[in-house]
């Protein structure tokens, strides 16, 4: 079965060359979805064919000639470490293609998406497969390209800026990386990530070791994010579309992290003893700014986007404590985010798709009176990454914690210690920002725009014709503006509306329909109404508002197995700790701890 770890990379990259002909142009999305389920099987096939009693071991190897005058190998395997990863990728990319088919690209091109999604897939696979550290390096870079145009041709209105700033930090990451991969080479004499992690650092000086740690810490770093080399990550994920925020966050930033699992920490330990303070310390910094700054967000994208920062900060404390206990929970709570972050941002997409925002406040809360199973599943996913028990976001960070409680010998406890309170405080600030988000989005009563004429309505089959919801805020900006002779902001019908409560003067009944509005208990129409203004007045002769759709077949489809597996890893989280603990252990040696 050596063959699989080959297809794995090989089925996406041919899948691409074929999407890219004129012939499947017009059929390019079903192309994905039957492209990415063959990986999907094929990592599944990957699974069962492991052997599960022994998962410290690198299995189904592929080893041959690459650049043989440089020494230099196609070597590819998997183990405890790298499995669960090679799963979600998969699993991830295909539910990608899944909710594509029922949501077209805003940006047109689905045929280009498709080729640029596959080619992406091969870069993300291969990283967690390979075994050689130049290798690992090429499929670490395979994934920038793409990624950029993900988010340059089908994002936001500041997509070019993002993909820009996104491919600027990853690059530059990279080059200080290969350095570090260099400096490794140069003393170990062989790329071979499998007889460097044997050695355990033995035959390199501490001087370089710390070197080389530095320098693969900080180009993985950037990649994960760890704060403060984390700016780019808000910015690409408020513009990416939803299939690339997806991938961006349940995938992409798992590279960074794997890295030091599978190569800094166990080909370096002395360097990893030296630096894991420092490590520790930017960890707990992130998942502090993180927290902080997602109570501050309006946008909905925006605000996940920053609590990666934080959760991240959870998976490289893991790493700093260098404790079994420390890196089983990084391992789990990067798995674990990646399924509960990527449902998160499907959300997010779905939100943004029926009300025409993302902004938290223009939402305008309801949402589970009006969309109640979009409303039931996005508190699901918030209460999961929150770190409820029971549910997969628990553990990773639970493990973290305490793995920071009893760190590895040589390493300060005191200081350790600190870390620990300052991540426990970071889970109640975790708790705080999304619950704040919840009142805002899922509960209270709607305040209703009037539906506009024209092309401000939202495509089919999405919600009512019209703008996002107004709130009481915006409604007093407009009835402001409107009273000082000012044109209106929001669209005519509604500007209709505030011409008929000012026409009423100041009597008593405009003063109610106007505190009505105020207080968030009726749209401008109903307040309109109330005055005796008709439908005509209003803008809303003709035009009868439809109901916002919940849930689409193609959005359950993509959901519900990451709902499932979120449920399953809280309830029985051995099922991924009994891959992860053995490779853990073989991966630290005796290199780690004096």
């Amino acid at each position: 079965m050596s063959w699989l770890p080959i297809a794995l990379v090989g089925v996406p990259l041919l899948g691409a060359v074929v999407a890219a002909l004129p012939a499947v142009r017009d059929r390019a999305v079903a192309w994905g979805i039957a492209v990415s389920a063959g990986v999907l099987v094929l990592a599944v096939a990957l699974a069962a064919a492991f052997d599960h009693a022994r998962p410290a071991d690198m299995q189904l190897q592929t080893d041959r000639p690459w650049i043989p005058s440089l020494g230099l190998r196609f070597h590819l395997g998997v183990d405890g470490v790298s499995l669960p990863l090679v799963v979600l990728t998969a699993l991830l990319t295909f539910l990608c293609f899944v909710h594509l088919a029922g949501h077209p690209p805003a940006g047109g091109r689905p045929g280009a998406l498709v080729v640029t999604l596959l080619v992406l897939e091969v870069g993300m696979i291969g990283t967690f497969l390979a075994l050689d550290l130049l290798l690992f390096f090429v499929f670490f870079e395979v994934v920038l390209v793409p990624m950029y145009f993900v988010i340059a041709l089908w994002g936001g209105a500041g997509r070019r800026a993002a993909a820009v700033k996104f491919i600027l930090y990853t690059l530059l990451g990279s080059a200080v990386l290969l350095i570090g991969l260099l400096v490794v080479w140069t003393q170990a004499g062989t790329l071979d990530m499998v007889a460097l992690a044997g050695r355990h650092g033995s035959g390199m000086a501490r001087s370089a070791q710390i070197l080389a740690f530095l320098a693969i810490g900080l180009g993985l770093a950037v990649k994960t994010p760890m704060w403060p080399l984390h700016t780019w990550l808000p910015d690409a994920h408020t513009e990416a579309p939803t299939v690339g925020s997806v991938l961006l966050a349940g995938v992409l930033l798992k590279m960074g992290s794997y890295g030091f699992a599978r190569i800094a920490i166990p080909v370096l330990p002395e360097g990893a003893a030296a630096l894991a303070p420092w490590l520790g310390a930017f960890a707990v910094a992130g998942i502090a700014y993180g927290s902080l700054a997602c109570l501050a967000q309006r946008d909905l994208k925006r605000m996940i986007a920053y609590s990666s920062v934080g959760h991240m900060g959870f998976v490289l404390l893991g790493f700093a404590s260098l404790t079994p206990v420390g890196l089983n929970g990084a391992l789990f709570a990067n798995v674990a985010h990646g399924l509960i972050t990527g449902l998160l941002f499907f959300l997010a997409g779905a939100v943004k798709e029926r009300y025409g925002t993302a902004d938290m406040v223009r939402l305008g809360g309801g949402m589970l009176r009006r969309l109640p199973y979009v409303g039931s599943l996005l508190t699901f996913a918030c209460v999961a990454s929150l770190g409820l028990p029971g549910l997969a976001g628990f553990w990773g960070e639970m493990l973290a914690l305490l793995g920071a409680f009893r760190p590895a010998a040589g390493l300060s406890r005191p200081l350790f210690l600190v870390f620990m309170a300052v991540g426990g405080l970071g889970t109640v600030l975790t708790a705080a920002y999304f619950l704040v988000m919840l009142s805002r989005v899922t509960h209270g009563r709607a305040v209703e725009t009037i539906p506009p004429p024209g092309p401000l309505a939202p495509p089919e089959p999405y919600g009512p014709v019209g703008p996002p919801l107004a709130t009481a805020e915006g409604v007093r900006e407009v009835l402001s503006e409107a009273g000082e002779g000012a044109e209106p902001v929001e669209p005519v019908a509604t500007g209709a509306a505030v011409a008929a409560l000012d026409r009423e003067g100041a009597g008593q009944e405009a003063a109610r329909a106007r505190a009505a509005v105020d207080d968030g208990r009726a749209s401008l129409a109903d307040a309109a109404g109330s005055l005796g203004v008709g439908a005509a007045d209003t803008g809303e002769t003709g035009r009868a508002r439809r109901p916002f759709r919940d849930v689409t077949a193609h959005e359950l489809a993509a959901w519900l197995p990451l709902v499932a597996l979120i449920v399953l890893f809280g309830l029985w989280p051995k099922a991924l700790l009994a891959v992860t603990t053995p490779a853990v252990q073989s991966l630290l040696g005796s290199g780690v701890a004096p």
